[in-house]
């Protein structure tokens, strides 16, 4: 009698892992970045593409942004959606201001910390202790503190001097870092215009001039986040209730606590980017000069995939298209047009390489019209430079939308114990 054999069913193939960039290939792509950048600056004419007051101007732009952006990474990291991130920088705006012209502009950046946290507090307990919608939460906390610091303005900047229902008095700045000799070696041999050589040394030369102190302390912020929450136990429990609230809990860890600390956490560093705008930015509170830079923030966080980095790039991209609009305008923004053509190009090689045809095809169409749109033109108009850095913004997170993934537990609502 012969026995058969039953063949056991093949498993599922597995997804082939998505490959880590490595030191060396982040290196090529920021060689590469700089190759581009210099050849479409040549061709253009566009010599403020990579000056040094250009990429000085973006850093102070991006600051803002991408505190809004990191507070947004410590909320959802742990489970809250905070769409009220432009409440809590316009709080940290008025804060700021209101004590930053009375007792000094560093007083003014902590309170400033302290009136967006204090709007993260108020987020949490909605949120999570009361268990409501996140988006309508962050919604209500917008409105009302809009309509707050609108409402303390008629008593306090109105009848300051040098203060108006819609504006504070002048603050004083914060001390600015130059490095001597440096900073003017790098600005003579940017000024020369030599490929790739005088882009590195614009780009160079506008992180060690003319830096506010609050800048460095920003920055520092980014990569001490990273660290904390990727890299201690600390960290690991608070991104758990943002993965998965009810094995956490079962682990002993308290989620409503956590979740509690990154949300004020949060709110505090959206308040130190409102108070950015106003101390370092302008030297001033007025009326709406956050500009929806809470809502930017979250998208560059999105773009970077809930990490550090890459919410980091998100700002910068955001404000180096700012910066562009408001040194050389129109002329600057075109030659964007060509370096977006160039980018399209290089789209749609990499996606013949993955056999992608149709997304090949739709790149090479748009890429042809960016080519002709920067060939029959001089200049952009007006409204479109002022759109610029929010279409670049749009279009940077169509075409990451694909490898994003958000903490699995991000927005869902959870009740302490509900896994018992």
């Amino acid at each position: 009698m012969s026995t058969g054999t039953v063949a056991k069913p093949s498993a599922a193939p597995k997804k082939a892992a998505r490959r880590k960039l490595t030191w060396p290939w982040i290196l090529l792509i920021v060689a590469a970045a700089l190759v581009l950048f210099s050849f479409v600056r040549v061709v253009s004419g566009a010599d403020d593409l990579t000056s040094v007051g250009q990429v000085s101007g973006a850093l102070q732009l991006a600051v803002p942004i991408a505190m809004a952006g990191l507070g947004g990474l410590w909320s959802e990291r742990a489970g809250v959606v905070n769409i009220g991130l432009e409440g809590m920088m316009i709080l940290g705006t008025w804060f700021g201001a209101w004590a930053g012209y009375q007792w000094g502009p560093w007083t003014g950046v902590v309170v400033g910390i302290l009136g967006g946290a204090l709007g993260g507090l108020l987020h949490a307990i909605i949120t999570v202790t009361f268990n409501v919608n996140h988006i309508v939460s962050g919604v209500a906390i917008n409105i009302l503190a809009l309509g707050f610091t609108k409402y303390l303005s008629k008593f306090t900047f109105a009848e300051a001097e040098g203060g108006s229902a819609k504006q504070s008095p002048r603050i004083d700045q914060i001390t600015d870092i130059t490095i001597p000799g440096l900073s003017d070696w790098l600005q003579d041999l940017q000024q020369k215009h030599w490929f790739l050589i005088s882009d590195i040394a614009g780009i160079i030369g506008g992180l060690v001039t003319n830096l506010s102190l609050l800048t460095v302390v920003a920055v520092l912020l980014i990569p001490a986040t990273w660290w904390l929450l990727w890299r201690t136990a600390f960290g690991l429990r608070l991104r758990s209730c943002g993965e998965n609230p009810v094995a956490a809990e079962s682990l002993g860890v308290n989620v409503y606590k956590y979740k509690y600390i990154a949300v004020a956490v949060s709110g505090g560093l959206a308040g130190l980017g409102g108070a950015f705008l106003a101390i370092v930015s302008t030297g001033i509170y007025q009326e709406g000069q956050t500009g929806g830079r809470g809502y930017i923030g979250l998208a560059a966080m999105i773009f970077g995939n809930w990490m550090p980095g890459g919410m980091a790039m998100g700002a910068g991209l955001f404000g180096f298209t700012d910066s562009l609009k408001l040194r050389g305008g129109a002329t600057n923004v075109h030659a964007l047009l060509l370096l977006v053509a160039l980018l399209l190009v290089i789209a749609v090689v990499w996606q013949l390489y993955k056999k992608k045809y149709v997304s090949a095809a739709l790149a090479a169409v748009f890429s042809a019209g960016f080519f002709l749109w920067y060939a029959f033109t001089d200049e952009v108009p007006s409204q479109f430079v002022d759109a610029a850095p929010y279409v670049t913004t749009l279009l940077v997170l169509a075409l990451s939308a694909q490898r994003l993934r958000m903490p699995k537990a991000d927005g869902l609502p959870y009740q302490k114990g509900q896994g018992k």
